[in-house]
């Protein structure tokens, strides 16, 4: 088959502006260069306003590109159709260098909860709404991750380069997800020597609220006031945990077969005296044709809830550890576009607004896609003027259309997104 897809006719899809304008669509301009403005976002600029930061640093982060000099010499092959994504002029690398050292990163923090707030009823879907573990509901994911950086002059990290023994430096992304969202609703950045218990703050959290954290964050004092607020934790156990045991008893199945140790306990540190009880459960792992076993213990201070709910609301945090997966997967940050704290706070509030704005279309959308399959479809025709949502829905139409012309039939594969 010689002849090119580029010798078809309009495509099905046709539409007046590029994916990425329909990427961005709910953005408003007005309203983030009025809030710039508002903020001191717009002090000294003359043209390079905060719409048109936010849709290049999209347009990087999207495109996985590795240096200003990257975004610019793409976006000057793009310059025509600029227009359509409501910029006027285009960035030069100096430009685009000193708006990231100068303009707020709280600002681009400020966009990515406005696009969140405006979009919880899609996220929050109505088939996860009332259905399912009636704690799911009210479940929120804490956890952490670091990216490496070149230089530990802006945030100090951990360890050494093993190659020439100076120290690593790092930015530690504290998050909190909603189980039933799967996007971040809180970020806070620190070098990556800070400890994860500087993001729980109990007074975050109250009646109905429960937690499902890592045992970094175990800390009594803040636990002791998660419970006087009616918040539930739950937790790993760390294995030197010291503990004063008073009640403990086994549960087991029809058969008499092990299932849950159940201990209730007090913790004491420093004058404070916490009560808690410790699930312990046997844990059945499969990695390739081996098999393993492994007693865990949780530790939480409901006494309410079945064991098998307790488990079951710690196996969630999966779904935080695949968020960063996913992100550093498909935005992974290996470069930086500045060597200040706000240029790399900037470039990390885009990429996961780049992974919030892919997640909406993903949700709206009802055929189904993997995300990194969708993100990376999205790359590829960033900048193509075909219409989203048709195209994601029915991607073979326009194969179908050149085979039925050329009198061919359509190769049989398998659909995998």
């Amino acid at each position: 088959m010689q002849q090119n897809i580029s010798n078809m006719s309009k495509s099905t899809h046709f539409f007046g502006q590029p994916v990425y304008g329909q990427l961005i669509k709910c953005l408003d301009k007005n309203k983030i260069n009025t809030y710039s403005r508002q903020h001191g976002g717009e002090r000294y600029v003359k043209k390079f306003d905060m719409w048109s930061h936010v849709v290049t640093m999209l347009y990087a982060v999207v495109m996985r590109f590795d240096s200003l000099r990257e975004i610019q010499a793409s976006m000057l092959a793009e310059s025509r159709k600029l227009p359509h994504l409501s910029i006027d002029t285009l960035p030069k690398r100096s430009t685009l260098s000193d708006a990231n050292k100068r303009r707020p990163e709280e600002l681009f923090g400020w966009l990515y909860m406005d696009v969140l707030e405006a979009h919880r009823d899609l996220l929050f879907s109505d088939s996860q709404r009332g259905k399912g573990d009636s704690w799911l509901n009210r479940l929120k994911i804490m956890d952490s991750t670091t990216i490496p950086l070149f230089s530990n002059l802006v945030f100090k990290g951990v360890g050494r380069n093993p190659k020439h023994g100076k120290k690593k430096g790092g930015i530690k992304v504290h998050t909190i997800i909603n189980a039933n969202e799967g996007v971040p609703y809180d970020m806070q950045f620190t070098s990556a020597a800070t400890h994860d218990s500087f993001m729980m703050a109990p007074q975050d959290y109250s009646k109905n609220d429960i937690l499902a954290i890592d045992r970094a964050y175990i800390d009594y004092v803040k636990f002791e006031q998660m419970t006087h607020n009616g918040a539930v934790y739950v937790t790993k156990m760390k294995k030197n945990l010291v503990y004063q045991l008073e009640i403990e008893y086994n549960i087991t199945d029809d058969d008499s077969r092990f299932l849950y140790n159940i201990k209730e306990v007090v913790l004491k540190k420093k004058g404070v005296e916490h009560h808690a009880r410790i699930v312990t459960y046997i844990d059945h792992k499969k990695t390739g044709k081996n098999k393993t076993t492994k007693l865990i213990s949780l530790l939480t201070n409901d006494f309410e809830m079945d064991a098998q709910d307790i488990v079951a609301i710690y196996r969630k945090r999966w779904q935080i550890e695949s968020l960063f997966k996913q992100v550093k997967q498909n935005f992974p940050l290996r470069y930086f576009y500045g060597e200040t704290a706000n240029a790399i706070k900037i470039q990390i509030w885009m990429v996961f607004l780049a992974n919030l704005l892919i997640t909406i279309v993903q949700r709206r959308i009802k055929r189904s896609w993997s995300f990194s399959g969708l993100a990376t479809m999205i790359r590829i025709v960033l900048m193509y003027y075909i219409n989203m949502e048709s195209f994601f829905e029915q991607p073979e139409n326009d194969w179908k259309k050149y085979f039925s012309k050329h009198g061919i039939s359509p190769p049989q594969c398998e659909e995998n997104v």
